[in-house]
């Protein structure tokens, strides 16, 4: 076993071992999932966006522990825990990855007075390591250059005079974002998103997001942006002030996750009740058409997730095996499902179906934010249809809101559509949905979430879509349209 020189010394066949580690495969599959999410989530397009982790291991120094960087030049979509580099902890390259044949492009190693940005008092301020919501978010703004390396001295001085960044933005280039983990960088790089996006809408609406009170950068009166109007009166929540349906807002397709229910439900609670329950469910329900159903649909998806080189896909062996062989197997693919936040129906159904037992033993309960209850009943007592549409399956719906911590909503629900629709980043399935609910022109269906991508694609098949006003909530017309927070009560409200 060969040594390895890790800071221009031999180490010995122990670093061999290390790279050869668990520790260090475990890493490089997370790498490869993270860019997969962050290709999904618009993070990362082309050959743009890197992911850097330290490689932890108890028995190895934290100066010495090596690093594992994806490559530049391969599509994020594609990579796999293969396309990885490991570099030493000064940065020299222990592992280079295997180019790939045609079409692919080599992989390649990344290169990875300043202006600044303000932000403060908004509740995803919290997310952000050593901040709290009144606190004022300094992100320092560089300027971009040719070639990246040629921006550490400008980002080592960025970072020097504004030490409790944990993020540099580039103009014309992207942002550099890093944590004590890698949870601790996704978490941040998920709110500095909804951050960033938070300040240009309250810029477009001539709002300064660097204020508490988040009050108007001037006194600007009639259209702002793209027919966004400021002269507004009317109550957040009430559709018109005699009670009536407002003819050009005849009904209304709310989210979940992040829209009337906090993220951290469906992170903290369901996801992990799901990936905690799926053998007890499919053993205990195993013989069951419904169960068969859920192992048909999990059977077609894996095969297909074989064939594309999933990462943490598994071959389901044949009923003629045995049971606890199917169901290892099963347990083994769900569970890297839902490690990845997949949005499929395969996935979905079996979930609402674990989730629907745990309501009925009383072990689950659910959750929306305050201002939903009296939002709904508001519309509905105004004429106003209200229907839901997530990636989780239509029982799984269902059941938040009829086990809600505020009783049955159900009673002010129309109907629930899912990704048997079409994908909720697609135009088609609002097309599709704007066919179910009997509307007259797609204009007439808002459509309320808190994912860009998802407003984007309602936008594309004509609905109503989200506009950040201002976070007071006040003076926004029902049929104006708001993109919601997902951790400050008061989402549904403010449409």
């Amino acid at each position: 076993m060969a040594a390895v020189a890790v800071n221009g010394a031999k180490l010995g066949t122990a670093s061999q071992a290390y790279l050869e580690s668990r520790a260090m495969s475990d890493t490089k599959v997370l790498i490869s999932d993270l860019c997969r999410q962050f290709y999904n989530l618009g993070w990362v397009s082309g050959t743009g966006g890197s992911i850097t982790i330290k490689v932890h291991d108890d028995s190895v120094p934290k100066p010495q522990q090596l690093v594992v960087m994806s490559p530049s030049g391969v599509q994020k979509e594609r990579m796999l825990p293969e396309d990885m580099y490991v570099l030493s902890p000064n940065g020299s390259i222990l592992s280079t990855p295997s180019p790939k044949p045609y079409p692919h492009k080599p992989p390649k190693c990344s290169d990875c007075g300043p202006l600044f940005m303000k932000i403060t008092h908004m509740e995803m301020i919290k997310g952000i390591q050593g901040h709290g919501y009144y606190d004022e978010l300094v992100v320092p703004i560089i300027e971009n250059t040719a070639h990246e390396y040629e921006l550490t001295e400008s980002l080592a001085k960025a970072i020097e005079a504004y030490p409790k960044t944990t993020a540099v933005l580039v103009r014309n280039h992207g942002i550099y974002i890093w944590g004590d983990s890698w949870i601790s960088a996704k978490t941040q790089a998920e709110c500095y998103h909804y951050l960033f996006d938070a300040a240009i809408k309250l810029n477009q609406l001539g709002l300064d997001p660097s204020t508490p009170i988040h009050g108007p950068i001037q006194n600007v009166k009639g259209v702002l942006g793209s027919g966004i109007h400021r002269n507004i009166s009317v109550n957040a929540g009430t559709a018109a002030s005699d009670n009536k349906s407002d003819p050009a807002q005849r009904c209304i397709v709310l989210d979940i996750e992040g829209t009337t229910t906090p993220i951290s439900f469906v992170t903290d609670v369901l996801f992990p009740y799901a990936r905690n329950n799926v053998g007890r469910h499919l053993s205990a329900t195993y013989d069951t058409a419904e169960t068969q159903d859920d192992i048909k649909l999990l059977r077609s998806q894996v095969q297909d997730d074989l064939e594309k080189g999933v990462v943490g896909s598994v071959p389901i062996p044949l009923d003629d095996v045995g049971k606890e062989g199917v169901i290892a197997a099963l347990v083994a693919n769900v569970e890297s499902m839902i490690k990845a936040d997949r949005k499929i129906t395969a996935l979905k159904q079996l979930q609402g179906h674990i989730w629907r037992t745990g309501y009925e033993k009383k072990e689950l309960e659910g959750v929306v934010f305050e201002d939903v209850p009296e939002a709904l009943k508001k519309w509905h007592d105004s004429g106003i249809k209200v229907y839901i549409y997530s990636s989780g399956s239509r029982l799984a719906q269902r059941l938040v809101f009829g086990n809600s911590n505020y009783g049955d909503l159900r009673e002010y629900l129309s109907g629930f559509f899912d990704t048997t629709v079409g994908n909720k980043r697609e135009s088609s399935s609002y097309a599709e949905i704007v066919q179910s609910v009997g509307v007259d022109k797609p204009s007439q269906v808002l459509f309320v979430t808190d994912v860009f991508q998802e407003a984007v694609a309602a936008k594309e098949a004509g609905n109503e879509l989200p506009v950040l006003p201002h976070p007071s909530r006040e003076n926004i017309k029902c049929n104006q349209v708001y993109k919601p927070s997902y951790q400050q009560p008061g989402h549904v409200t403010s449409t």
